[in-house]
């Protein structure tokens, strides 16, 4: 695969991107388009291992290692070498079914797992993906592919995001007649709403919709279930119903002065400015950054997108806190190749953050001690303290507050970004399913809830977690509904 001494003879060449102050003028996507020449040599240093790690699809340590719905690495990285690019998407499509939305923004667990990492840097294995299937729509070698058969049976799908995407599109591939329904305006769940433009331009997710409908499946938005159609409707119109609501319940804090008038759910924050740049009515109250001072309480990808938007919005400051200390710059004996390496990295947010105020926004080991507004409810400041992480007498970890270390900090506008705890309940208790720990209780590989007919895949049953996992569990699910509905099935 690849050229088998090309990992000694090219570097690792990293993302060409626009520059950071540039790009925080508008809200296009951050990376440029990567030369062919570039590519080819990239994909030369897959090694042609005996045993290709990237595409493994485990967990180690809860965290992913390689790729969860084993794509074809080596394979496409050979042809990308050998200049043959249809071949490649044709090998990338084999199993994924949105390479333009994992190859924007998948972590890459498949690099973190990659044999050349054993001794260097990994191969740039997202960025060749992206590249296959960008070359793929601009080559038009992607068109519909109609169905050349039906089978009668009826499919709905609760939930656009990209679990409920691939359930709907191995099903409408092996004949059935699919219906996706979303409460939102826009089909893509967090594809749409939850991850911003510069990272995903919302015109790739609305060609891939697009496609999806000539293809044969059905679209039917702003409709909630409970709300605006019941689950015996659906029972009743539909031989299987696929729950892929996601794990949309944001985690939230419990803190003196929480209700402060400025203080906001992350992905709320997100939503409304994607609106916003789509010219899409807003109903709430309006969340602008412009000439604030912005502080983002959690340390991930979700808290970073939130950096980024108040870049963009032109905010005073924009400070981002997180509860564990800085990461090292390279792996620790506890977190050895083929896991996903936890290191430190710069993401795009902080790059701009550091481009605009001469600094990285992120602070580390903070605890929010209380929020203090001002004698008419609005946010005034945080206060906080240091931690320091330590074990306790049976060794487990702990945080212990550091005295001396209190610190006020002022601030216009509070985003909490500290993840999810699992699935909004109320779709859940209208169909009845089986609910623990705000998930569905579906067995992996299965997917059976425990009302007949009823499935669920994606974060809505295994919590909060990758795009990767969430296409995986959409085109697993979608065997077994075949399966179910057939007696065999044709599914992958």
């Amino acid at each position: 695969m690849g050229k088998p001494t090309g990992f000694l003879e090219y570097p690792r060449e990293e993302t060409i991107e626009r520059k950071p102050l540039q790009r925080l003028k508008d809200w296009k996507e951050y990376t440029k388009k990567q030369p062919e020449d570039m590519l080819k040599r990239q994909g030369a240093r897959c090694m042609d291992c005996g045993t290709p790690f990237c595409h493994i699809g485990i967990e180690i340590n809860g965290a992913a290692a390689g790729c969860p719905i084993n794509n074809l690495i080596p394979e496409w990285n050979d042809l990308v070498y050998r200049g043959k690019w249809k071949e490649a998407l044709d090998r990338l499509m084999k199993t994924n079914n949105f390479p333009e939305f994992t190859g924007r923004v998948c972590p890459a667990p498949c690099e973190g797992s990659c044999t050349v990492e054993l001794a260097g840097p990994a191969v740039t294995i997202k960025n060749i993906e992206k590249a296959i299937i960008d070359k793929g729509f601009e080559n038009g070698w992607i068109q519909p592919r109609i169905p050349e058969r039906r089978t009668g049976k009826k499919v709905a799908i609760v939930g656009s995001g990209p679990a409920g995407l691939a359930a709907a599109d191995q099903l409408n591939q092996a004949g059935h007649s699919v219906t996706v329904y979303e409460r939102a305006d826009k089909a893509g769940g967090l594809l749409t709403y939850g991850i911003p433009n510069m990272k995903l331009d919302k015109d790739v997710v609305e060609r891939r919709i697009k496609l999806l409908r000539q293809e044969g499946i059905d679209f039917i938005l702003n409709t909630e279930v409970g709300k605006d159609v019941t689950s015996e409707e659906l029972k009743n119109q539909y031989d299987s119903i696929i729950l892929c609501t996601g794990a949309q319940k944001q985690r939230d804090l419990t803190l003196q002065g929480r209700e402060a008038d400025g203080v906001h759910f992350a992905m709320n924050y997100l939503t409304q400015a994607t609106k916003r740049l789509l010219n899409i009515e807003v109903s709430e109250p309006l969340i602008d950054a412009e000439g604030k001072n912005v502080i983002v309480i959690g340390g991930g990808d979700t808290g970073a997108d939130c950096v980024a938007t108040a870049l963009r919005q032109k905010c005073k400051s924009v400070v981002q806190f997180g509860k564990h200390p800085k990461l090292p710059d390279v792996r620790s004996d506890a977190n050895m190749w083929p896991e996903q390496p936890n290191i430190f990295t710069m993401d795009y947010a902080y790059e701009e953050a550091t481009a605009q105020y001469g600094h990285d926004p992120r602070e580390y080991s903070v605890q929010t001690k209380k929020i203090v507004s001002d004698h008419n409810g609005r946010l005034k400041e945080l206060h906080t303290i240091q931690m320091k992480r330590t074990s306790d007498d049976a060794g487990n970890m702990v945080f212990e507050e550091i005295p001396g270390s209190e610190k006020i900090w002022p601030a216009d506008l509070v985003f909490i970004a500290i993840g999810f705890e699992g699935t909004e309940l109320p779709v859940l208790k209208e169909f009845g399913v089986e609910v623990k720990h705000n998930k569905v209780v579906a067995k992996h590989g299965d997917y059976r809830t425990n009302v007949d007919g009823v499935f669920a895949a994606g974060d809505s049953r295994r919590g909060q977690s990758l795009i990767v996992w969430a296409i995986q569990e959409g085109r697993d699910c979608a065997r077994q509904v075949d399966l179910s509905l057939m007696g065999s099935t044709v599914l992958p």
